[in-house]
């Protein structure tokens, strides 16, 4: 029996099997094309892997943000500090845990698996110090809203110092973690390194120094607090915020004046807003022909007025000037070269500007009605002139044997 074409039609179909398992379909081929000795598909796996942590980090970021929202209109504004600055981390570690994942499609070489590693814990490194340096405003928002709740003021001066302080603190450390990941050396090591490298910048840096020392010294002898307002030189204003290096008063015109603490803290600073009262002085000027009893009445009527009590004769509300430690005082005390003037001082109290400037512009249409009343006449710069014939006042130049006769010789 001849089983030679058997066997040979055997043989064909063993050689055209394997050509085929050979030649694979042309979308495998593209796919298994190789890129950096991987296949395509397995960078496309990476790819993928990156798209879908950055999509569940925005769709976890839209939620917080919604919540955010919603503790904003509930007035939670820790809650809503919190819900913000999770929400705006989340697209950040979505991609870092994306490339994370995807690492392990790769067939690398042992030293580019190794700085691949490197580069993604730096990135989850770096995204951890921006988490914590979004978390310092939670921090402070906790804080500011319980120092909101208290009459101290000094914990209102210590919001800034404290946000500061974080963010420093944060930056500080995010340094030496970058340094131990590019240098694989002990943290003691690097903060010993970079104590001698902040003993060069602190002799490069004394002026911020100085700075810093002098928040130390206006925090300990609190000469104001944020939201007086004080003087200092010719900078008039209302102190907004003080900080570790410089405090910022707002002036009276509107402008905003920084000025360093080491500066500041050599400074005279006059503090108006502690003082108790604001003090009035008036020379009111009355004319020369004013009768002395007339003049007793201008001195008894500025006593009136400066007697009158609250909501009595239209007087505003609040304040008061007739404090036992601090009365008011009217005098006649002087002969101006022009006028007769009547001295009044009294002290407003409390030290309420605004409530101050009232009770002066009621005050001044008092006085003014009064004197008007009474015919007493206001003095201003003047020149009087008398001419002969006036019978208020006659003159008399002794002629013809009169009373002044032989004046002159």
């Amino acid at each position: 029996m001849n089983t030679e074409p058997v066997t040979d039609q055997a043989a064909l179909v063993v050689v055209n099997a394997a050509q085929t398992a050979q030649t694979p379909h042309t979308a495998y081929g593209v796919l298994d094309q190789q890129i950096l000795d991987n296949e395509l598909w397995r960078w496309g796996a990476v790819f993928v892997s990156i798209i879908l942590g950055y999509a569940i980090g925005k769709l976890v970021a839209y939620l917080f943000v919604r919540l955010c929202d919603r503790a904003k209109a509930r007035q939670h504004r820790v809650r809503a500090a919190l819900l913000d600055a999770t929400g705006r981390t989340m697209s950040i570690f979505g991609v870092v845990f994306g490339l994370y994942v995807g690492q392990f499609s790769l067939s690398l070489p042992e030293d580019v698996g190794q700085a691949l590693s490197t580069v993604i814990t730096l990135l989850f490194t770096l995204s951890v110090g921006l988490y914590a340096w979004r978390m310092v405003d939670v921090i402070t928002e906790a804080f500011r809203s319980f120092a909101v709740r208290t009459e101290n003021k000094m914990d209102d001066m210590l919001v800034p110092i404290l946000r500061t302080s974080l963010r420093v603190t944060v930056a500080v450390f995010l340094v030496v973690q970058v340094i131990q990941i590019f240098s694989d050396k002990q943290i003691t090591s690097i903060l010993a390194g970079l104590g001698i490298g902040g003993l060069a910048v602190a002799l490069a840096a004394q002026d911020s120094i100085k700075n810093i020392f002098g928040s130390i010294v206006i925090f300990a002898d609190k000469p104001f607090l944020v939201g007086e307002r004080v003087l200092v030189d010719s900078i008039d204003g209302v102190v907004e915020e003080v900080g570790i290096r410089s405090t910022r008063i707002r002036t009276l015109t509107g402008h905003l004046v920084t000025i360093p603490n080491g500066e500041l803290a050599n400074k005279n600073i006059e503090n108006i807003g502690k003082r108790p009262s604001i003090r009035r002085t008036i020379d009111v000027t009355i004319t020369y022909d004013t009768p002395p009893e007339k003049v007793q009445r201008a001195v008894k009527i500025l006593e009136e007025i400066l007697a009158v009590g609250p909501f009595e004769q239209g007087r505003p509300e609040g304040g008061q000037v007739c404090d036992p430690d601090f009365l008011p005082k009217v005098f006649f005390n002087d002969f101006n070269s022009q006028s007769l003037n009547v001295f009044v001082i009294y002290w407003y109290m409390p030290a309420d500007y605004w409530a101050y400037m009232a009770y002066s512009q009621w005050f001044n249409f008092e006085l003014l009605r009064r004197y008007n009343d009474e015919g007493i006449d206001f003095a201003f710069p003047t020149q009087t002139l008398y001419l002969a014939g006036d019978p208020k006042r006659p003159l008399d130049f002794g002629l013809q044997g009169g009373p002044g006769a032989g004046m002159g010789k």
